[in-house]
């Protein structure tokens, strides 16, 4: 399964079926739940860490492709299958002078992951501008579309990767953005890099700079750069609220009073600490190395496949890196990534 992700770990699958029409995904469904086996659903493998055991049962690729557009008012509605290369399609939405999206540009993997992790970046996320999303419902194969309140969206989260994990299948996205709106060019990193500018920067101008910010932290797969074998940023920005996040800066102002703690507004009044200052914090700094794992040269939340690195090595990585930040700081961080086949591991470590 290496080669079908994006951190280039991984074991082989069981069963391997690749699904371009609704009908062969239906067809793939029937087949895992009539021989009882297990069934993983893959997209464009770039929020997976597979183990080095790989998978027992069988893998399901969603390639469907296809993008459909109508205008609606001053928006335009755009059809997506789930299989489309994402940042193509963010390409195109801006072709077509349409807003929502660009800020979402390079980050690797399909359409359909997008309300799956609520992909956001740069001050956008998926689900400020998915109207709809069609899924297979594995159990019933009954094919339904459910709204954007259904997908019960928040920061990283949906109800496909929390209380409904396993139980429907992506197959299309349906997108609303505003054709000739402005871009959105609030994040801090965005608004420093047009600093000079004296306007507005158009769409095709945000979509560029942000690749370009993205290429400097190695979140932009090229397949020369070392630090692009990843999964891209492995640790959530943890959400606490104000107390908690008094008590952190609190702790951090005693601990290292010449170094300020990033905090920023949450959704409910909760507060979203930096993820990356607290590893750097805990001594982990960019390039920091386990084995054949390590931490990007250019990006504190990103574990990278130096070469050849299994994924006991980047587990043993992780480990270490949590419980130092919860040994120095009391917080928890939870994890980006997709763990695959780790059930039928023992202990998740090397043999």
């Amino acid at each position: 399964m290496a080669p079908l992700t994006t951190f280039h770990i991984g074991g082989p699958a069981r069963y391997f079926v690749e699904a371009r029409t609704e009908t062969e995904v239906k067809e793939a469904v029937h087949y895992a739940a009539d021989h009882n086996l297990s069934l993983f659903v893959l997209g464009g493998g770039s929020n997976v860490l597979v183990a080095d055991e790989g998978w027992p049962g069988l893998l399901l690729k969603i390639s469907l492709a296809g993008v459909e557009f109508d205008n609606a008012s001053r928006d335009v509605i755009f059809y997506a299958g789930a299989g489309e290369n994402w940042d193509d399609f963010v390409a195109l939405t801006i072709a077509k002078n349409c807003a929502g999206l660009e800020c979402l540009s390079g980050i690797p993997g399909t359409v359909g992951g997008t309300p799956v992790q609520n992909v956001g970046a740069y001050g956008q996320e998926a689900s400020q501008a998915i109207t709809r999303v069609r899924v297979l419902e594995i159990a019933t194969g009954e094919v339904r579309e459910l709204s954007n309140a259904e997908c019960g969206f928040s920061y990283r989260r949906s109800i496909f990767n929390t209380s409904e994990r396993g139980r429907y299948i992506v197959l299309e996205v349906t997108y609303r953005l505003r054709e000739g709106g402005e871009a959105t060019t609030e994040y801090a990193d965005v608004r420093n890099f047009f600093a000079a500018m004296c306007r507005k920067p158009g769409l095709q101008e945000v979509r560029d700079a942000v690749r370009s910010i993205r290429l400097s932290k190695a979140m932009l797969l090229v397949r020369a750069d070392q630090d692009g074998r990843s999964a891209g940023s492995f640790f959530k920005n943890p959400l606490v609220s104000a107390a908690e996040a008094d008590r952190v800066e609190a702790l951090a102002q005693r601990r290292a009073p010449e170094r300020s703690m990033p905090r920023y507004p949450g959704a409910d009044g909760q507060v979203k600490l930096a993820a990356a200052w607290l590893v750097e914090q805990a001594g982990f700094h960019k390039g920091y190395a386990l084995g054949a794992a390590a931490i990007s040269s250019k990006h504190s939340l990103a574990i990278v496949n130096r070469g050849g690195a299994k994924a006991c090595e980047v587990i043993a990585l992780k480990d270490a890196i949590q419980k130092k930040v919860f040994d120095l700081w009391g917080v928890h961080l939870e994890l980006e990534p997709v763990f695959v086949g780790f059930a039928q591991s023992s202990g998740m470590s090397c043999k």
